[in-house]
């Protein structure tokens, strides 16, 4: 039986968090949907396509046995878990506050498909306080995040930044 799961997320850039749980979560399972949202309800600073296209440049880097699948989602999870056929959600938690919402959002998931299975993956330390609203903030100020976001989100990033300068 082949495990299929999906990793949700804006991914506004996709940072080294990102690309730890993404790797981290391919040893649970065959395939790996890293399904990014179009956020409908956040204004992001890369539009879908661009976000997309800096998941997959990440993700092709990567080789654990387990078959990555960047997409795009619109909608409700559930109804992606459906279309991909994913019974594994996968969440990262960096803290307690970030475990209060995911519960919830588990809950919900559950609610609505209940084969469906979240799993919470802790972030590495080294990443737990990263996050792609901090990293855009960060490289608009002019701060140094190349350790933080893989060098094609960097550029990406300092690219975007200095055209809305």
């Amino acid at each position: 039986m082949t495990r299929i799961a999906i990793y949700p997320g804006t991914f506004d850039p996709v940072t080294r968090g990102h690309e730890d749980i993404i790797r981290r979560a391919g040893a649970l399972c065959d395939r790996l949907y890293v399904a990014v949202a179009r956020a409908h309800h956040k204004l992001t600073l890369f539009d879908i396509e661009e976000r997309l296209a800096m998941v997959r440049t990440v993700c092709a880097e990567m080789n654990n046995g387990c078959e990555i699948v960047p997409v795009a989602f619109e909608g409700l999870l559930v109804e992606a878990c459906r279309q991909y056929g994913a019974t594994i959600i996968v969440r990262g938690i960096r803290s307690v506050a970030d475990y209060e919402y995911e519960h919830q959002l588990s809950g919900m998931n559950r609610h609505l498909l209940p084969q469906a299975e979240t799993v919470f993956l802790i972030t590495a330390d080294r990443y737990s306080f990263v996050s792609s609203s901090l990293i855009r903030e960060t490289a608009r100020l002019g701060g140094d995040v190349g350790e933080l976001v893989h060098p094609s989100v960097k550029k990406n990033l300092t690219t975007k930044v200095c055209t809305q300068s």
